[in-house]
């Protein structure tokens, strides 16, 4: 009798897991629409995140990542500009445009898909928050084949998506990123706008931080794709280096091929501690920073990184790949190459710093982070960039009729 009722049971939540499915499922194929206090100028189409619009009151923004609050500005940007805006999920396939819209920024597959359907005069923006497709499945596989080479594992793509041509359909592109992530795109030619990337939290700089205390001390901090992310590196390299402390935070148990491989390093190596995933408003978040010197994190392929971001408001000095996608200054060092040798070398280097330099550098990376990557720095340079494309593209329309009208005139002649 209770095998029937367990098996009952397990039906009935299959069932209402297939429910809960469908209903998530809908959900995403919702239209949010919004309306700016003041009369409207027109439509304004956002293929993005859905799920900040969907929120109850009072219910809070998610802060794992940072385009849930960026996509709620970008709506708001354009409602404080007097559009209406008409928000759909970035794979909601179904939609199908019913009215004129004055823009369009999508981050994925819509663009190419939409934008043969949309009014001529539409001002198409890709919104760039990733390196190009192309490049960052080519870099995952590199990496892959050289855990392969080297470690004698195979490990899959995490992040494996299909390449879209957002860019190739786009008048232009809004990027988050540095010279890294636009040179990825620079191969389609078209205006690329600068903006920097939000931090979900800031914090107050670490005035009481031990350096000489912690200087041998580093993490890692990072999202989904480790290898991408090269955590593998990171770990080899601090296997190798049993004077200095690693501790590792990002969703490490959620790859369970990668947790086997590398168990011995993650869980059984005395100077490497895995956290976990960590929550950056979290008081958390600020003892496990307090107490490292540096972050160290050698990605081959981000648009911005948001992690490495995160650490600079914290204080910690950036050692990291270029293609992490954020300038480090003077205030942290870029790997030459991402060999173990180079690794550890960089590692030993920056902690053998005397304390006032260390402190320099960690005033300086949390100062720049204060500077450029706030949410009131995002709100403020968006809407510049979209005032900018707004002025380039009527002076394109002018310039335009300009050429037009005369070519009517010399055709008189």
């Amino acid at each position: 009798m209770s095998n029937i009722l367990s098996r009952v049971g397990n039906t009935i939540s299959f069932v209402s897991q297939k429910v809960q499915a469908r209903i998530n499922y809908a959900k995403t194929l919702q239209v949010v629409s919004l309306k700016p206090k003041q009369p409207s100028k027109g439509n304004v189409l956002l293929s993005y995140r859905i799920e900040p619009f969907l929120l109850k009151p009072g219910q809070p923004m998610p802060n794992d990542h940072t385009w849930y609050w960026e996509v709620w500005q970008i709506a708001q940007t354009f409602l404080d500009l007097g559009y209406n805006v008409d928000v759909i999920q970035f794979h909601n396939d179904k939609f199908v445009p019913q009215k004129d819209y004055a823009f369009f920024i999508d981050i994925r597959h819509r663009m190419e898909a939409l934008a043969p359907k949309l009014n001529k005069d539409c001002i198409k923006i890709f919104h760039v928050d990733i390196a190009n497709m192309v490049f960052r499945n080519a870099a995952e596989c590199n990496r892959l084949l050289e855990v392969q080479q080297r470690k004698g594992i195979t490990l899959k793509p995490q992040r494996f998506e299909v390449p879209n041509l957002g860019i190739e359909y786009a008048d232009c592109a809004i990027v988050l990123g540095n010279d890294f992530t636009t040179d990825t795109f620079k191969y389609a030619n078209k205006p690329m706008y600068r903006i920097p990337i939000s931090s979900p939290v800031v914090y107050p700089y670490p005035d009481k931080k031990d350096f000489e205390a912690i200087r041998k001390r580093f993490l890692w901090f990072g999202g989904s794709a480790l290898v991408l992310k090269g955590l593998d590196l990171v770990l080899d390299a601090f296997a190798q280096m049993p004077e200095y402390h690693l501790t590792i935070c990002g969703p490490v148990s959620n790859d369970k091929e990668f947790e086997r491989a590398f168990y011995k390093e993650l869980y059984e190596t005395p100077n490497i501690h895995t956290y976990g995933w960590i929550d950056v408003s979290s008081p958390d978040f600020i003892e496990v920073t307090n107490n490292c010197l540096g972050l160290v994190y050698p990605s081959v392929s981000e648009g911005q990184s948001g992690a490495v971001i995160s650490c600079l408001q914290a204080g910690l000095i950036p050692i990291l790949s270029y293609e992490s996608g954020v300038d480090v200054h003077d205030f942290g060092v870029i790997f030459d190459n991402l060999s173990l040798e180079e690794i550890k070398a960089k590692i030993i280097s920056i902690s053998h710093l005397p304390v006032e330099d260390l402190k320099l550098m960690s005033r300086q990376a949390w100062e720049y982070a204060r500077a450029n990557h706030t949410k009131e720095k995002f709100a403020q340079v968006y809407r510049n960039v979209v005032e900018q494309i707004i002025e380039n593209h009527s002076q394109k329309k002018h310039t335009g009729s300009m050429a037009s009208s005369k070519q009517t005139v010399s055709s008189h002649h």
